[in-house]
């Protein structure tokens, strides 16, 4: 798909009525499209919006998307950041505007969304073996010449599984193999013998082209800084060890990718030191988590905790409740849960009360939650908390992930409240 339809995809999100399956957005804008709701530039307080409501700042997205492509500049690194923390078209144009190679899938459902909105470089972070998909992805490589796709392979019989459904495509797919990190990890070759193994099976295959290696390090069991940068180490390894033994003689560019948004400081020291091989080397990083951030899981793991001097990440996601009731002075209920919030990781983090009376904005001091249900937060209050029926209580999250696939549009709003936008989803 050529640039400008790709872009015209994206733009026509805009014309998308407001209406019943969008939760959160004003009954009194059904009939507006998402586009002039946008324009309209309502206050997410007093423009009708009900709660619970997911606000994404935009300040912050724009803070975090500008970061990682400085970071990946100065490391050297080529960026397909991995979109399934996301799934929205938007961000993806946000981040290709940003200097990013490609977009990361985990399933081929993930590339065809990419593909409806025209991304043109995807990287399949996993084995793909179903026919149905493999018979679709035949088609896509052989209607347009443009799109490349990046799949992982693991196994021989996975490899002949994919030969069989891909026979008869006019180029062939290009494959990495996929180094596991360790006994116990996920998905993966566990040894280098059986990386060679797998990488015979695709030179045997003419429907496939072996072009790199790749992995994920946060799955190295126990992992810390020793261990991650030593399985790094044997993935370049293992990279170089193909290249001369000349099983990338049918390439123009090696790709080793490794990154998620753990251990990226990591992957750019090692990545660092890949020697010069036969053919230019894609260094690909694949973090994704970072274009939301979070006020939990990686505010705790992001390596810039390690890093400081390199900049920091911004959680850019709170969710708005209220209150609903107010059994006790030591109990107060939300209207958010579980079909609102991320719970896997962590629970919803209290950070500040809209005042109902004032207006006012305060610290969430003496509140915490302990608690979801489908559709409440279970909220204690210690003595002297402020807190009464009404009043608005807006929430940090835990994983960007499983937060943005409760929604399907978010707001977009700046410091002062006002929304300027939605983000569209498609989980």
């Amino acid at each position: 798909m050529a640039a400008d339809h790709a872009a015209d995809a994206v733009d026509r999100l805009a014309d998308e009525p407001v209406d019943h399956r969008f939760k959160a957005l004003p009954p009194d804008a059904q009939g507006l499209t998402v586009g002039e709701l946008a324009s309209a530039r309502r206050d997410l307080f007093t423009g009708g919006f009900t709660t619970p409501v997911l606000a994404l700042s935009a300040e912050s997205l724009e803070h975090n998307l500008a970061l990682l492509e400085t970071y990946a500049e100065r490391h050297g690194l080529a960026f397909a950041p991995h979109g399934k923390t996301s799934m929205s078209p938007q961000l993806f144009a946000r981040q290709l505007e940003r200097g990013a190679w490609g977009i990361t899938a985990a399933v081929p459902h993930q590339v065809r969304v990419y593909r409806a909105y025209g991304i043109s470089r995807i990287f399949l972070a996993n084995e793909v073996v179903d026919a149905a998909a493999l018979r679709w992805i035949a088609g896509e490589l052989d209607a347009d010449p443009g799109f490349r796709l990046v799949v992982y392979v693991d196994s021989v019989r996975g490899v002949e599984l994919m030969d069989e459904a891909l026979r008869g495509v006019s180029r062939p797919l290009d494959v990495v193999v996929e180094l596991g990190a360790g006994d116990g990890a996920r998905t993966g070759v566990r040894t280098e013998a059986g990386c060679a193994a797998v990488a015979d099976a695709v030179a045997a295959a003419e429907s496939l082209r072996l072009v790199g290696v790749a992995g994920y390090e946060g799955e190295v069991p126990r992992a810390d800084g020793d261990s991650v940068r030593a399985w790094l180490r044997r993935l370049v390894a293992l990279a170089a060890a193909f290249d001369a033994e000349g099983r990338f003689a049918d390439t123009d560019e090696i790709v080793v990718s490794a990154g998620g948004s753990a251990w990226f400081d990591a992957v750019a020291d090692v990545f660092a030191t890949i020697p010069a091989l036969s053919a230019p080397v894609l260094k690909l990083l694949r973090s994704g988590a970072y274009v939301s951030h979070d006020d939990g899981h990686y505010r705790h793991l992001t390596p810039f905790n390690r890093v400081p001097a390199e900049g920091s990440l911004q959680p850019a996601f709170r969710l708005w409740a209220q209150v609903v009731s107010r059994p006790s002075p030591e109990q107060a209920f939300l209207n958010a849960g579980k079909r609102d919030a991320a719970y896997d990781l962590d629970l919803p983090e209290a950070q500040a009360v809209r005042d109902a009376r004032t207006g006012a904005v305060r610290p969430a001091d003496g509140i915490t939650v302990t608690g979801l249900s489908d559709q409440h937060a279970w909220v204690r209050t210690d003595a002297g908390a402020e807190l009464e029926v009404g009043d608005w209580v807006g929430m940090g999250l835990s994983h960007p992930c499983t937060s943005f696939d409760k929604w399907q549009l978010i707001p977009v709003v700046e410091q002062d409240g006002t929304v300027t936008d939605f983000i569209r989803t498609f989980f």
